[in-house]
């Protein structure tokens, strides 16, 4: 048997949104390696191992599923959203690195949607000009980075899409992420919260930079605020496709 990885992304939460692609390599799959909610979303089967682990052994499950793989398994690495969003696609990529003979191995990506695009969907086109993506979370680098990419993408003029903005292990890194985007942006400027989206338990609202508070965001809920042109139409929010 000759063994490969593939990394594939589940999308954002409706299994409606899981790629074909990504469909056929799952059935293809003898071993499953992913954080634990994610892979509860792969039903299990005969001839099907699932791996389940912790969020914050990335490197360690890349090197299981290499030695998998080396061995002659077939393995998905499932992420949630688009593996190559602040996934598991560059952890596998840092773990094949270290690795003497990184071409020895059949590595596919496997692309899907992310919850910043499915958020942006049901909300409308808030990203519908340029835009950044921003990782909140300070795990893997340092707050006062975070705070740095912060201002420099609000003085740019970019929309920016927001993710894990908010745990219970840092509540109030928020709170000092919404005082910059008021300081940069004024108050005025549109902020949307996208929770859960696609689920059952999907939330949706758009309020002002100046009546937007930290509780209204955990680490299920994409932020995205607009740049200085977006506002609504009906009940949608879109950013004009032009700049001024």
């Amino acid at each position: 048997m000759t063994g490969w990885i593939a990394v594939a992304g589940l999308g954002p939460g409706d299994e409606r949104l899981v790629t074909e692609e990504v469909r056929a390599a799952l059935a293809e799959a003898t071993d499953i390696v992913g954080y634990i909610p994610y892979v509860a979303r792969v039903a299990p089967r005969a001839g099907l191992t699932l791996h389940p682990s912790d969020n914050r052994v990335e490197l360690d499950r890349a090197n299981h599923a290499l030695d998998m793989a080396a061995a002659g398994r077939r393995v998905v690495i499932v992420s949630s959203g688009d593996p190559g969003v602040f996934a598991m696609a560059s952890a596998l990529f840092e773990a094949l690195e270290a690795r003497p003979d990184p071409h020895a191995f059949d590595i596919r990506i496997l692309p899907g949607i992310t919850a910043m695009l499915a958020a942006a969907s049901r909300l409308g086109a808030p990203l519908g000009h340029d835009f950044c993506a921003i990782n909140l979370s300070d795990n893997l680098k340092p707050w006062d980075l975070v705070e740095h990419r912060l201002r420099l993408a609000a003085r740019a003029g970019f929309a920016m899409a927001f993710y894990n903005p908010r745990s219970k292990s840092r509540p109030h890194q928020f709170a000092r992420a919404l005082d910059i985007l008021r300081e940069e942006c004024g108050p005025d400027r549109l902020i949307s919260f996208a929770r859960a989206v696609t689920t059952p338990e999907e939330r949706l609202s758009t309020v002002s930079l100046g009546s937007a508070t930290p509780d209204m965001a955990d680490m299920r809920t994409v932020v995205i605020v607009g740049n200085a042109d977006t506002r609504h139409v009906g009940r949608f929010v879109y950013t004009p496709r032009s700049a001024r």
